[in-house]
């Protein structure tokens, strides 16, 4: 718990899930962030078939538990799940960019961006295959 600024009430402490909005934000922001990654060039072929709406809640998931929100992923291992796919560092560091951009394009404060893509960050060695 901390307390608000003149420190004589206290104030709850909330997750950044809450601090972003919750489930439907991060919906919003996983329909906006594949979109990037599927009309980006060097993403895109990663996709061939698009990312559809189990891939999209898997993904509003993994985000929603990382973020402290109530969500509990239960998916696929997300190593063999792209294991194979040839995804290298420059290929996360895109698609990285791209989840900044979303986020910004949403109003999310950078601070707040900075941790999320700091959260998804630690998937990169189960991401990068190649």
């Amino acid at each position: 718990m901390t307390m608000t600024s003149d420190t004589s009430v206290p104030a709850e402490t909330i997750s950044v899930y809450q601090a972003i909005g919750g489930r439907a934000a991060l919906s919003a922001a996983v329909e906006d962030f594949f979109g990037r990654l599927l009309a980006d060039p060097v993403l895109g072929p990663f996709f061939p078939r698009g990312a559809g709406p189990v891939h999209r809640a898997y993904l509003v998931t993994i985000l929603g538990e990382a973020l402290g929100g109530p969500e509990r992923y239960r998916g696929p291992d997300i190593a063999a799940a792209h294991h194979g796919l040839g995804i290298t560092g420059a290929h996360f560091d895109l698609a990285a960019a791209h989840l900044y951009a979303t986020l910004d394009g949403l109003g999310v404060p950078r601070h707040l961006s900075d941790h999320i893509v700091g959260i998804v960050g630690g998937l990169r060695p189960a991401v990068v295959t190649a």
